[in-house]
C-alpha cells in the first residue's frame, strides 16, 4: 500500500475510534492517554538532527513517523471492540511494520530480529510461544 494509502487508513482508524460509542467496555481516557504517549515519543523521536545525507535524513524520520502509526493503532487494539476498527489496526500494523523494515533496508541497515504483534489487552491471555507463535492471530473480539 503506498503512503497516501496509509495516511488515509490512519486518519479513519482514528476517526473511527473516536466516533465509537463511549459505552464500549473501556473507557476512552485510557486510549488518549496510550495515543497521547504515542504520539509524543513520534514527535520527539522525528525531531533528528540533519546529518546531510537526505536518504538517511527521510529514513531516521519516517521510522518513527511509521512506529507512531504501529503505537497508535496497539493502544486501538486494547481498547476497541469495533471488530472494523481492529481490522483496520491489525493490518496498519502490519503494513507499517513492512515499511519501516523496507526504509531500514533502503539504507544499508540490519533488521531488528521479528517479534510478535500485540492483539491483546494487558489483562488478556499470555502471548503464544513456541513455533509459529508469531503467526498466531486473534479473533476480533
Amino acid at each position: 500500500m503506498d503512503r497516501r494509502g496509509n495516511a488515509l487508513r490512519l486518519t479513519l482508524l482514528a476517526t473511527l475510534a473516536l466516533a465509537t460509542p463511549l459505552a464500549a467496555s473501556t473507557p476512552s481516557d485510557g486510549f488518549m492517554a496510550e495515543n497521547d504517549a504515542a504520539m509524543a515519543r513520534m514527535h520527539a523521536a522525528m525531531n533528528i538532527r540533519p546529518t546531510g545525507d537526505v536518504d538517511r535524513d527521510f529514513v531516521a524520520m519516517m521510522i518513527p513517523h511509521h512506529q507512531g502509526g504501529i503505537d497508535m493503532a496497539v493502544a486501538v487494539l486494547r481498547h476497541s471492540r469495533n471488530p472494523q476498527i481492529r481490522r483496520l489496526a491489525q493490518e496498519i500494523i502490519v503494513e507499517q511494520q513492512q515499511e519501516i523494515a523496507a526504509l531500514r533496508l533502503a539504507v544499508g541497515d540490519s533488521l531488528p530480529p521479528s517479534r510478535p504483534v500485540p492483539t491483546l489487552p494487558p489483562s488478556g491471555p499470555a502471548p503464544a510461544s513456541g513455533p509459529g507463535a508469531a503467526n498466531h492471530t486473534h479473533g476480533d473480539q
